[in-house]
């Protein structure tokens, strides 16, 4: 049973890992294709948040399925990777941020289990979680211990902005997020936090800056220049992931496994 998942977003597709299988996962909420390994001699599941050859695009990614077929696995604690652009000049294209912080800008996405249906627990009801501090520290800390050790271009905290894409955004947007405190900015984190902490699970996001947003950068902004940088950084993300994974406590004493405690009447 794997304690610890990866999910790579764009430019992670595959996670080197010995004894290598697939397995699908059937959800509530459809089919899920894991695959799981062992990395240090600790059995890790991966999955690819944007499918096989990156094609599913933010907005119609299945969040739901993903988190819950890592959670059926037995799953306690993610990490994921996100490429994101760049709010603050003192994060530089090819530097990794370890997000402490979030705000969610999505308009069309499922973002809850517990929507007063039938949940994943076979009771009806809904539950408003805390989400203070959206990623799991101890997970953050593995990370931060982790790129300090391997000499990585890190920065130990961020602010991650999540749009809802596919879209880049405009010069207009990227001020306005500056303004409220955004760091950095990408597609994917939400609903994807939001759903692993209603389930129990820790979960934190190591971001690689891969370029300057919309209206910083004064070129056209695409997706392969995104897929370029990533390229070049796989190394090393895999490198930090496999670094920090051995550093996560077997025993959970975050906040994040008691997240339901109260989060209903």
């Amino acid at each position: 049973m794997p304690r610890i998942a990866v999910i790579g977003g764009s430019g992670v597709y595959d996670f080197p890992a010995e004894n290598k299988r697939e397995e699908v996962v059937k959800t509530p909420y459809g089919e899920v294709t894991v695959t799981l390994g062992r990395i240090g001699g600790e059995e890790v599941a991966f999955l690819a948040r944007h499918g096989k050859g990156h094609s599913i695009p933010p907005h119609k990614i299945n969040y739901r399925a993903n988190i819950w077929a890592l959670y059926e696995l037995g799953v306690e604690r993610i990490i994921a990777t996100s490429a994101v652009g760049s709010l603050n000049p003192n994060m530089k294209p090819g530097d990794f941020v370890i997000l402490d912080q979030l705000m969610d800008f999505t308009v069309s996405r499922p973002r809850t289990f517990y929507d007063g249906e039938e949940s994943p627990h076979d009771r009806k009801f809904v539950a408003h979680v805390d989400f203070t501090e959206p990623y799991c520290p101890e997970i953050r800390r593995a990370l931060i211990t982790a790129a300090k050790n391997l000499a990585l271009p890190y920065h130990p905290r961020g602010t991650y902005v999540c749009t809802e894409g596919p879209r880049f955004e405009t010069a207009a947007e990227i001020r306005a997020y500056r303004i409220l405190g955004g760091d950095v900015v990408g597609m994917t984190q939400c609903p994807e936090a939001i759903l692993a902490r209603e389930l129990e699970m820790c979960y934190a996001s190591v971001a690689i800056v891969t370029n300057y947003a919309a209206g910083i950068s004064h070129q056209k902004l695409t997706h392969i220049e995104v897929v370029e940088l990533m390229q070049k950084k796989t190394k090393e993300i895999v490198s930090l992931i496999v670094h920090a994974i051995p550093l996560i406590p077997k025993e959970r004493n975050c906040p994040c496994k008691d997240a339901l405690k109260g989060a209903s009447g």
